[in-house]
């Protein structure tokens, strides 16, 4: 897991062909917008939460956001555990973001 700042991630996130942006907000926060082409996996749903995590290709990058950084940090973590190798967390989260933001 890497913490990048804002500038970092979308520099990677272009650079990237096997990249996923992963969003770990709860429902209600969501509802306030998600950075274009997210998906959804919000943290607090536990056991819900690694059981979706598994689903997911593993040899993909993973580009995760919260609120201000830190759940994802350790959705990051967690992933990592479970054998993800390139998870980076966005430093200050969808609070601080700057750009491009769509609704569901």
């Amino acid at each position: 897991m890497a913490d990048l700042t804002q500038h970092e991630w979308i520099s990677k996130l272009a650079a990237d062909n096997n990249a996923v942006v992963l969003d770990v907000r709860t429902p209600e926060e969501v509802a306030e917008g998600i950075i274009p082409n997210a998906k959804h996996i919000d943290i607090f749903k536990g056991q819900g939460f690694v059981d979706e995590i598994q689903q997911l290709d593993k040899i993909k990058t993973y580009f995760v956001y919260c609120k201000a950084g830190g759940r994802s940090g350790q959705a990051c973590a967690v992933m990592n555990q479970l054998g993800f190798k390139k998870t980076y967390n966005l430093l200050g989260g969808f609070n601080e973001w700057q750009g491009e933001v769509s609704s569901i």
